[in-house]
């Protein structure tokens, strides 16, 4: 297996060609991309935790340090002015030796306010991207986050370097061992709060090194599907429990779901044809198919399911022309997966940012775009007992159609989501997670 550092000059070398095709669309000499900055709580002297300019880490895995600034002009050698304050109250970041640094003409920088003398001279020549607007304008930039140029990198960040494969495969791996303990710490009938501990122990990762925080919901909590609360004390029964949670290693992300059930009932046997409708959609990932038409055959599969376990009282096909899979599955299959948990550019038809929404019938869809070689998606099906969506339901005529005492016999155990992280190759499809053994 290659190495990080034998992988990573044909990464820049990627990013340098971008970076060229970019510039020639907006007729200008470079890129000077903010890693950002810290931003205070209101009223206070703390800041939140930093989150680095996704642009800034595409380049290196620098994504814990502020005021950081990269010169890139697809040609020269990158220069990265490297923040490094005199400060005793905060860790100071050591000077730059890892295996990306040589590859940086590498300015060091005292103060954040000394950045000007650094960049270019002629700014009109430049576009600044990132966040701070203000301060962009501060420093003499005119050209901020040029569309043209953000349309275009958005756009081929979707094809994943081996460099980025190769951190996505080690984000996964941490994301696997802290599902893993999570799922044993849910065995002991711990609570959500030191389920989380158990995630964190195994990943080695804080709340502030997860690309995203944590879903872990027991019994009803699983139906709330962006749950964020960590109970701290354990229900006197543990059902059921799903957890959604991530890694990320040199910025990259890894995002997987799992959902699991102790009790002998419907619910359990419900989480594993959910199990084979993840592998059946991964199955029709391939370049070529329009991803969106997997999210349609994901509402086919769970009406079907709908139908078996006699949630409703009509047949699949029926349960899917009535409308009613989206009381149950109301989000997208999937999305993009990269620098960003839901990574950019996934309702483009093509480089120059020409929207490609998602269908009215399914506006949650979060990629549009055509399945293509060197793309790494989430697919993650889910099937919940809603309570508020439950209520619409019964108050239309689709109704009759369902057997609310099933319903009833589902509610305490929340839902179901399985998800997995998939490379899609030419000629196969790399399930990042499940290669794990996780299953």
């Amino acid at each position: 297996m290659q190495t990080l550092s034998a992988l990573y000059p044909a990464h820049l070398d990627t990013l340098q060609a971008r970076t060229r095709q970019a510039l020639e669309r907006e007729g200008i000499d470079g890129l000077v991309i903010h890693s950002g900055q810290a931003k205070r709580l209101f009223l206070d002297d703390n800041d939140y935790p930093f989150k680095v300019n996704p642009h800034f880490k595409a380049w290196l895995p620098v994504i814990d340090n502020p005021n950081c600034w990269l010169i890139v002009n697809g040609v020269d050698k990158p220069t990265l002015i490297f923040y490094r304050p005199k400060d005793f109250w905060h860790k100071v970041p050591p000077e730059p030796s890892a295996f990306w640094a040589e590859h940086f003409n590498i300015v060091l920088l005292a103060q954040a306010d000394a950045v000007e003398k650094h960049l270019p001279y002629d700014k009109a020549r430049y576009a600044y991207i990132g966040e701070y607007l203000e301060v962009a304008r501060a420093l003499g930039f005119d050209l901020v986050n040029p569309d043209r140029v953000l349309h275009y990198l958005h756009y081929h960040r979707a094809y994943k370097t081996d460099y980025e494969l190769a951190c996505m495969r080690e984000a996964n791996r941490l994301a696997v061992a802290g599902h893993r303990a999570a799922a044993e710490a849910f065995e002991q009938g711990l609570s959500e709060f030191d389920i989380n501990l158990a995630y964190a122990r195994a990943t080695r990762l804080n709340n502030n090194e997860v690309p995203y925080g944590s879903i872990v919901a027991l019994n009803e909590n699983a139906a709330i599907l962006h749950y964020m609360q960590h109970e701290a004390v354990a229900p006197q029964t543990s059902r059921s429990f799903l957890i959604d949670a991530g890694a990320q290693f040199h910025g990259y992300a890894a995002d997987i779901t799992r959902t699991y059930c102790r009790d002998e009932h419907p619910f359990a046997d419900l989480i594993q044809s959910m199990h084979g409708v993840t592998l059946s959609l991964i199955e029709q990932l391939k370049p070529g198919v329009d991803y969106g038409d997997i999210h349609v055959d994901a509402h086919r599969q769970i009406a079907n399911l709908l139908s078996e376990y006699g949630i409703v009282n009509l047949s699949g096909e029926d349960t899917l022309a009535e409308g009613i899979v989206k009381t149950f599955f109301p989000h997208g299959i999937g999305h993009f997966l990269g620098l960003q948990v839901h990574d950019v550019a996934g309702h483009v038809a093509d480089d120059r940012g020409t929207p490609k929404p998602p269908p009215a019938d399914h506006p949650f869809l979060r990629t549009t775009r055509q399945v293509e070689a060197g793309q790494v998606f989430t697919i993650e099906p889910g099937l919940y007992f809603i309570d508020s969506l439950l209520a619409d339901l019964k108050g239309t005529e689709q109704s009759r159609f369902i057997n609310w005492d099933v319903i009833d016999s589902f509610r305490p155990y929340g839902g179901i989501r399985i998800e997995d992280n998939i490379v899609v190759h030419r000629d196969r499809n790399e399930n990042m997670t499940r290669d794990l053994g996780l299953n």
